[in-house]
């Protein structure tokens, strides 16, 4: 296979991030923010032959010390944001480290932390973790209308509201999780609201910057992609499904018990995923916005896309698709194929493996081909 060449602007060159580094693959640690997905990023890692490191936070990292066999270097921090401390990047460093970002990453390091100060090779593009939020420049709203990808309506001012929507924002305690609730019209929203800022789920001043989005009823998927440098393509290799707490115990209850709890607070916080399969007929269609995606990225963020992304959409019952989120980078939902590969990988590579393989895989071959300063950034 061939490497294709690119010239990616940012404020980190990769050559300057590769400086003194031993690329010998023997010699590269893969290392992440333990949380989220590292398990899968550091399993994938070991069975492709490289060494790991795990970043953790002081308090949650007993998983890290017990699953010992994909570990091999621990830094225990009082918090993860201290990953840009000079003493932790020269530590990184020396051991000739690339990071794989996960949602953690982003969440509690921050973005102009990760795009300025943090002198790390990063695995994939640096500058389209931003991306992933529905507020600012940098939205993936911009992305999927540039792509041409079919995406919910959303309304700006709640008294706009004229169909049932789904409406986002964080949470009042626990700002990193999304507080979301559905309504049926705009007074069935301002009722909601209320009661849910009474209750001390969502705080009143988060309604500038709440998501409104019209409520598509639909089949959801979350497709986890894959775009290889190494290999010059756009890869369809997993499906999965969120489990949300409390919604998925709600949903459990018989009906009639469901009207008795009409009044319970459903939250929709993401707690674990399981696997999905999807009709054989609209790969055609998966394919098709992975690609124009792609594009997009590589046009609003020079170089766009490397590495793994998902596309969470609805599938309509005329089989329309809508994507209604976006992850940039490794999702949540790939762990449930650690150790047993994804369900069409095998296609590619004639054998099942991981996100976290395949991460690991495209470091392999861009070492071993002269193409690693193309899929870091």
């Amino acid at each position: 296979m061939t490497c294709l060449s690119s010239s990616p602007k940012s404020y980190f060159r990769p050559d300057d991030l590769l400086e003194g580094y031993d690329l010998t693959p023997d010699k590269v640690h893969v290392g992440a923010i333990a949380s989220h997905s590292a398990l899968d990023v550091f399993d994938g890692a070991k069975d492709e032959g490289f060494r790991t490191v795990a970043i953790c936070q002081r308090g949650r990292e007993k998983p890290y010390l017990r699953f010992r066999r994909v570990v091999d270097e621990i830094i225990v921090l009082g918090r993860f944001g201290d990953v840009v401390n000079e003493a932790v990047v020269s530590k990184l460093r020396s051991l000739n480290t690339i990071l794989v970002p996960n949602r953690s990453f982003s969440v509690y390091v921050g973005y102009d932390n990760i795009e300025t100060k943090l002198n790390v090779p990063i695995f994939g593009n640096r500058y389209l973790l931003r991306w992933e939020e529905r507020s600012g420049e940098a939205n993936y709203y911009r992305l999927l209308d540039e792509a041409g990808i079919r995406r919910p309506k959303t309304f700006s001012n709640p008294d706009d509201v004229d169909r049932p929507v789904i409406v986002k924002l964080p949470e009042a305690k626990r700002r990193v999780e999304r507080g979301f609730f559905i309504a049926a019209d705009r007074d069935d929203f301002w009722r909601k609201f209320r009661k849910l800022v009474r209750d001390g789920v969502i705080r009143e001043g988060d309604i500038a910057s709440a998501s409104i989005e019209e409520l598509v009823i639909g089949a959801h998927f979350n497709v986890n992609y894959f775009r290889s440098i190494a290999r010059d393509d756009v890869e369809i290799l997993s499906i999965d499904r969120r489990i949300q707490t409390n919604l998925d115990g709600f949903l459990r209850l018989p009906a009639e018990t469901q009207l008795e709890l009409k009044d319970l607070n459903i939250r929709y916080i993401e707690i674990g995923h399981e696997a999905a399969t999807i009709r054989e007929s609209l790969l055609n269609k998966l394919f098709d916005i992975g690609d124009k995606f792609v594009e997009a990225t590589k046009k609003l963020a020079p170089p766009g896309i490397i590495g793994p992304f998902t596309l969470q959409l609805f599938v309509t019952p005329d089989l329309d698709v809508v994507v209604f989120d976006v992850a940039t980078r490794i999702g949540g939902g790939t762990n449930i194929y650690m150790g047993i590969g994804s369900q069409y990988s095998k296609l590619y590579f004639g054998k099942p493996v991981s996100i976290g393989r395949r991460i690991a895989m495209e470091l392999k071959w861009c070492l071993e081909q002269g193409c690693i300063d193309r899929i870091v950034t």
